[in-house]
């Protein structure tokens, strides 16, 4: 059911790969919502993915753009606001990768050319994106960002590698550039730490399967769906958060304040 929550909403969606992504679902809720948007992703990744079907579905185009790439994002920006219409009211980042997880390098045993490059694509990329919006005067007042984390951030999770260094990077980025943000131009900026979610991206990550049936004993919600992640998104886009800015907002079921669970203590 739709509630024309971003009815006349304007925007861009960065990561959608293919129908399993938190960034698909949340283009296709956006549509339903009443928003229209630009969707983006690398030029690798578009490759990779069906973006061209999902820009069919919500009557969207697509501008390839490189996060880590400046030079794209002003291109990005410029054009976007050109095809909408006018100035930005949401933005979606939903970008990670680490090398070192895709080679099978140990946490004690990376490669930091491999690092730099997961930290630039997964982090640095977030502050670039904001840094191009906020040049270019491109979010309209009360306008909200949101990236995607996870919260390896604030404990360990050994086999989620240096992508923990990365969200945890994210996340201060977003508390940052949210102060700069919303004192200059009345734009909000937060994270999404989400349940570990059967992803292409996710389920890069070693043992992952392990990982998200432990989580789903461990919530006494369950684990949050992607589809539940571009919901909870919806709201933040919305007006009904307008004062909600520099937060790490846990959409995990109950995940991150639970300690131990009854099906837990009883599995061991």
């Amino acid at each position: 059911m739709a509630y024309n929550l971003l009815k006349g909403k304007r925007g861009i969606i960065f990561g959608a790969l293919d129908e399993n992504s938190i960034a698909w679902k949340t283009a296709q809720l956006a549509h339903d919502e009443g928003a229209t948007f630009v969707l983006t992703n690398a030029p690798v990744a578009m490759r990779m993915g069906q973006i061209n079907e999902l820009a069919e579905k919500t009557g969207s185009q697509i501008i390839p753009a490189d996060a880590t790439s400046v030079e794209d994002l002003e291109n990005l920006v410029t054009k976007s606001v050109e095809i909408l219409g006018g100035k930005l009211d949401f933005v979606l980042h939903s970008i990670g990768m680490s090398v070192n997880v895709r080679k099978g390098n140990a946490y004690t045993d990376q490669n930091y050319k491999y690092t730099e490059k997961g930290w630039d694509v997964s982090a640095v990329s977030f502050h670039k994106v904001m840094q191009t919006l906020h040049k270019n005067d491109a979010m309209n007042e009360w306008g909200s960002i949101v990236a995607l984390t996870y919260m390896a951030a604030q404990r360990t999770f050994p086999d989620y590698n240096d992508m923990a260094d990365n969200k945890a990077y994210l996340e201060s980025i977003a508390r940052s550039f949210g102060y700069f943000f919303g004192k200059d131009k009345k734009v909000r900026v937060n994270t999404i730490s989400q349940s570990p979610t059967p992803t292409t991206a996710g389920s890069g990550v070693k043992g992952f399967d392990g990982f998200i049936n432990y989580a789903e004993k461990m919530s006494p919600l369950g684990n949050a769906t992607a589809q539940d992640c571009a919901e909870y998104t919806m709201t933040l886009f919305s007006d009904y958060t307008k004062k909600v800015t520099m937060q790490n907002l846990f959409h995990d079921g109950g995940f991150s304040n639970t300690g131990v669970s009854q099906e837990v203590i009883e599995k061991f």
